[in-house]
């Protein structure tokens, strides 16, 4: 444990952040996959794929995921989605 009051402090505002990225990636994990289990149903609306893109990017504009790692989950999502149709 820090004895410093500004580390203390800045341990406060990393678990806050820890725990906030934590849970956009578990949604963002779960809208991606609800798309593609509705993909391979051949029930995936565009308005579901459209918001699971809308998230990764979001997430990639916090700086939550790598803005290359986005590219590269909108690109493998997509894929599925057009060789599921």
């Amino acid at each position: 444990m820090a004895n410093i009051k500004s580390q203390i402090k800045r341990n406060r505002q990393n678990e806050k952040r820890r725990v906030r990225n934590r849970s956009v990636r578990a949604e963002l994990r779960t809208r991606i996959k609800n798309v593609l289990t509705a993909a391979d149903e051949g029930g995936a609306s565009a308005s579901d794929t459209a918001e699971a893109m809308k998230m990764i990017d979001k997430a990639a504009a916090k700086g939550i995921i790598h803005t290359n790692t986005a590219s590269r989950r909108k690109s493998r999502l997509q894929k599925r989605l057009n060789a599921a149709r």
